[in-house]
């Protein structure tokens, strides 16, 4: 557990443009455990590679990784007068309807905020998704400055996913370089569809890295948490997310806990989801749903 709280950021962090990859580590010649690694311990900040994070855990440390596979989620579409638009189907709600935002054509540049309640958006395969609420409060936008995301409805498909997976590609932003296919925003521990965008952190492990860490004594347990659009707006809260913690994760942080080891987070989804499957005994449970915890210094971390 934590002894004190995070002291606030004395200034926002800002990234230089020269350091943002721009294309996938396969694309510029590595290989996916060859990226950089920034390891900050008591001692300081060393500089290290992906696939030297064997060297940084201990026998006994449990890693805790996602299973959820990336959709693809980007679909070209048109509206009103025959205006293209960009699709990004955020998240399956459950109940037929899904989280969409409208976005420019044609590399989804910026959020388009004049639609309403009503529009109907025409998708590839002579589909039609029909906007009905605003997202995630049905009154209006927080802001005043128009809506970007919607809870919207796609008539006529059976099942979105095998949709997409006709008509989508992956969700990608303007710094890219290119396009790349959907195997390229898929983790090793991928097994489950339904994240808009690939939970990244898990990215750089390899099967070689993962037969390392195991013959080393690192135990790995998969949690699922789907993953939404990443692109919110100044003042928005992160949306709320599906995840599942199975009973055989739960106990096995549990008893890594009780002898002394480590459980080490993949990424910010497995914060997430472990941080919701808290219990009042400071345990994790097993459990299965929407979670809308945001991680954040006053509350500290438990797990």
């Amino acid at each position: 557990g934590m002894s004190a709280p995070l002291a606030a950021p004395a200034t926002i962090f800002s990234a230089p443009d020269d350091r943002t990859a721009t294309e996938p580590a396969e694309h510029r010649g590595l290989a996916r455990d060859q990226i950089r690694l920034l390891v900050a311990s008591p001692a300081g900040i060393t500089h290290a590679t992906f696939r030297e994070l064997p060297d940084q855990l201990n026998r006994g440390d449990l890693l805790v990784v996602n299973t959820s596979g990336t959709l693809p989620a980007e679909l070209d579409g048109s509206w009103r007068d025959g205006r293209p638009v960009v699709v990004h189907l955020a998240t399956d709600l459950r109940d037929g309807t899904w989280v969409a935002e409208l976005r420019t054509a044609p590399d989804a540049a910026a959020p388009v905020l004049d639609a309403a309640q009503g529009d109907q958006v025409r998708l590839p395969g002579r589909a039609r998704m029909r906007l009905l609420t605003p997202y995630p409060r049905p009154d209006s936008s927080p802001t005043g400055l128009g809506n970007r995301l919607w809870r919207v409805r796609i008539p006529g498909t059976t099942s979105v996913v095998s949709y997409l997976y006709r008509h989508g590609r992956p969700i990608s932003y303007g710094y890219l370089r290119n396009r790349y296919p959907l195997a390229d925003y898929q983790t090793l521990f991928a097994t489950d569809p339904g994240s808009a965008e690939m939970p990244s952190a898990g990215r750089g492990f390899t099967r070689e890295l993962v037969e390392r860490l195991v013959a080393g004594g690192v135990a790995v347990a998969p949690i699922t948490l789907h993953t939404g659009v990443s692109s919110q707006d100044v003042g928005e809260a992160p949306q709320a997310e599906w995840f599942s913690v199975p009973a055989s994760t739960a106990n096995l942080v549990n008893s890594t806990r009780r002898s002394a080891g480590r459980v080490i987070a993949v990424g910010t989804t497995v914060t997430r989801a472990l941080e919701s499957a808290v219990t009042a005994g400071g345990g994790v449970a097993a459990i299965t749903g929407w979670t809308s915890l945001v991680v954040e210094p006053s509350r500290g971390v438990r797990v």
